[in-house]
């Protein structure tokens, strides 16, 4: 089924921070739904689109706030357990590797330095994996009972992902002026290629998300996924010149941006720039698809549901 109309008052819901509810402060909308396919109206499906992304602001905000503080309400620790792995991983690996235990070769900036930033950044991407897959399954929830704008939960998720990215940075700006990692003026676009990483994962997570809704299974096949993927991305050690390891690492689509990313914040000088804008274009292109398919599918979930 489709929605194709929308009459009479439109339903606003605000969410309670405190009470984790949902205040309906007008009636509710009347849904006219057809049989016949959103996609042959794409010009009233993109339209629906963004004017729900706008209305899902108020919504999505609230989200945010109630999460993060849920978050780190009752940690003792509060927001130091954003960096704390990361840092874990960063002695481990650099203790192993003076040791001589574990050998990956010369990096262009100090190891501990190159396995902090890399962890971040890996870390993240995985949080935005499995935090846009699992909005579906809280939007689900939400949309049995209300008519709320199903990107708020994405947007929120990002949201909160976004909070934790920039507690992550103090302890790499440390680690930075410590060791004396130098910087150029590619830095500020460094941005540029981390919005590209969030946006491959949020595309995975957008597609991924409905079948999550649906079959248990695929939360744990994505968990091994991302522990296989771990090991052929650039992360603890550099990109590979030679060999058939080489190639695997070279064609994953995340290395690119991973890569890019770390040099743009560090030596400046982009070793990747065909494999980087390929996968930017897959990310942009995904963001959309995904974006189209969560939408649509949206509703049959919570119909079966």
């Amino acid at each position: 089924m489709s929605q194709t109309d929308k009459k009479h008052h439109q339903g606003e819901a605000k969410l309670n921070p405190s009470s984790n509810k949902v205040n309906i402060t007008k009636e509710m909308p009347v849904v006219v739904y057809q049989p016949d396919s959103r996609l042959r109206h794409p010009i009233l499906l993109f339209t629906e689109m963004w004017q729900d992304l706008l209305s899902s602001r108020e919504l999505a905000w609230q989200l945010i706030k109630r999460d993060i503080q849920a978050q780190y309400r009752q940690s003792v620790l509060g927001i130091i357990w954003a960096f704390i792995p990361p840092l874990i991983a960063a002695a481990g690996l650099t203790f192993l590797r003076k040791t001589g235990v574990f050998n990956i070769g010369e990096t262009d900036i100090p190891y501990p330095v190159f396995v902090v930033f890399s962890m971040t950044l890996w870390q993240t991407f995985t949080q935005t994996l499995t935090g846009v897959s699992g909005a579906s399954r809280t939007a689900k929830g939400m949309l049995m009972k209300l008519r709320v704008p199903p990107e708020a939960f994405v947007i929120s998720q990002l949201g909160q992902i976004l909070f934790n990215f920039a507690i992550q940075l103090i302890p790499i700006i440390f680690f930075f002026i410590w060791f004396r990692v130098s910087v150029t003026w590619s830095l500020l676009l460094a941005p540029v290629a981390f919005i590209h990483l969030l946006m491959f994962a949020t595309a995975i997570g957008l597609f991924v998300g409905p079948f999550s809704c649906l079959y248990g299974d695929v939360n744990k096949v994505m968990s091994f996924i991302t522990r296989f993927w771990l090991f052929v991305t650039p992360i603890i050690y550099p990109v590979p010149k030679e060999s058939i390891w080489a190639i695997i690492v070279k064609i994953n689509p995340v290395t690119p941006l991973i890569v890019t990313t770390r040099e743009l914040a560090t030596t400046g000088v982009i070793s990747q720039p065909l494999g980087f804008w390929i996968a930017s274009i897959v990310s942009i292109l995904g963001v959309l698809l995904g974006w189209i398919f969560y939408r649509l599918a949206m509703p049959f979930i919570v119909e079966r549901a």
